[in-house]
């Protein structure tokens, strides 16, 4: 059944209380905390009446990986109902003040990186002190421990924009950057811009904000409503030219693609022809090798890495796009790592009433990428990356640096520096 537009509410009908749902989750299989994906959306679901009191709160520890749409037999829309049931929580003022504050907070990426850029060393030092995280947990309720990333000295679009103009072609492409490459990890960035010139393509960068979906994660849909709403102002005239829209943050382009729209009810012609025009990074240039228009001269790496596919990502259902293209690399060797979340889920596993649980969800990920061995790890969502990083220690990077780097364009960081070692063994 398609149950696309049909009212997320309705589709708890269809539930058939098979528990498919309940056996993937990775909270519930650790934590009791949460009593699993049926319990909480289409069983609870049926008690929840609008503009009454909300009978629960144990939804609140439902991570939004969405492992249980993804399972589900019958279409019900279990994430949705889930975040939704959030939502109704915040605006009954069942989330405590100072915890409605921190959760704000930590949602808003964008102006963190806004307000900590133009200060990034004394911002960078000042989040790994560890008085200041100690304060930040006994008064916010973010954990001590949480993996923040630091703030980069320079803004991706100022790179984009101090650079030399190329010259206009016939196929053009819109990149939506997001939160994260802006501020946080902008070599993503210049590393997707070149991959899309190399393969002939124009890059155009429009004023855009936050996708909004650490808001919508948190239960604030009318700020969540504010940022897609501009950021569908901004990408519909070149979705009316039917120039696509990219985007290397796997999260980003699933809110464009479907939460927002989904979850906020914003089924307008404008906001669903912008869904139409977003491709994920990876299947974009899958699409292009398709139809026989990629660049395929990819010089060899010889490594072997670990590779993590996010729960973001497999809510696109679009399979593996990452794995397809990276496979297209000589002497590069990828390995899925089969698991089923990393933990961090955005801004969930920041908390301090969810740290612990985030971390024994992420357990057999990180035991995957030590067991592996290699100097890097594979993964497309930014938070994942972050994650992954704080719990083995080992730098993680974006499937679209392995792509520059085997066009033999300029890179940098971590894969650089291995590059280079790898490199350096070779010759001795």
């Amino acid at each position: 059944m398609n149950n696309h537009h049909k009212s997320v509410e309705l589709t708890l009908d269809q539930c058939i209380k098979c528990n498919i749902c309940t056996t993937v989750c990775p909270v519930s299989a650790v934590s009791d905390l949460f009593p699993g994906p049926k319990f909480e959306a289409p069983q609870a679901g049926r008690f929840r009446q609008l503009d009454q009191p909300t009978p629960d709160s144990s939804v609140d520890y439902c991570s939004g990986c969405r492992m249980c749409n993804m399972v589900c037999p019958t279409g019900v829309k279990i994430a949705e109902i889930n975040a939704r049931s959030r939502a109704t929580l915040v605006t009954q003022g069942k989330v405590p003040l100072m915890r409605r504050v921190r959760n704000n907070l930590i949602a808003r990426a964008e102006l963190v990186g806004q307000v900590g850029q133009p200060i990034a060393p004394l911002a960078n030092l000042v989040l790994r002190l560890k008085p200041a995280r100690w304060i930040a947990e006994k008064t916010m309720g973010i954990h001590r421990r949480a993996p923040f990333p630091k703030i980069a000295q320079e803004k991706f679009i100022t790179w984009f924009q101090a650079r030399p103009r190329k010259a206009r072609t016939a196929r053009q492409v819109v990149y939506f950057h997001g939160c994260s490459t802006q501020y946080y990890e902008p070599r993503i960035g210049r590393a997707a811009v070149q991959v899309l010139e190399a393969n002939g393509f124009e890059v155009i960068i429009p004023p855009q904000n936050c996708c909004g979906l650490p808001l919508l994660s948190n239960g604030e849909f009318a700020a969540a409503r504010r940022y897609h709403t501009n950021n569908v102002k901004r990408l519909v005239e070149y979705a009316r030219l039917g120039i696509p829209i990219v985007g290397t943050s796997t999260s980003c382009t699933l809110t464009l693609k479907e939460e927002a729209p989904e979850l906020l009810d914003m089924h307008d012609e404008d906001t669903l022809l912008v869904a139409r025009q977003t491709f994920d990074f990876n299947e974009f240039l899958l699409g292009l090798l398709e139809e026989g228009s990629l660049k395929t001269t990819f010089r060899p790496i010889p490594l072997r890495l670990g590779y993590h596919v996010p729960c973001q990502y497999r809510g696109h259902r679009i399979g593996k796009p990452g794995i397809d293209l990276l496979k297209l690399i000589p002497g590069l060797e990828i390995v899925d790592s089969k698991a089923a979340c990393c933990g961090i889920a955005g801004t969930y596993g920041y908390k301090v009433e969810k740290y612990d649980l985030a971390m024994q969800v992420g357990q057999a990920l990180f035991e995957f990428v030590k067991d592996m061995a290699a100097p890097l790890v594979v993964c497309d969502s930014e938070t994942c990356r972050w994650q992954i990083t704080h719990a083995t220690g080992l730098p993680a990077i974006h499937p679209v640096e392995l792509l520059a780097a085997s066009y033999n364009l300029e890179i940098e960081g971590a894969l650089k520096d291995v590059l280079q070692q790898t490199a350096k063994n070779t010759v001795e």
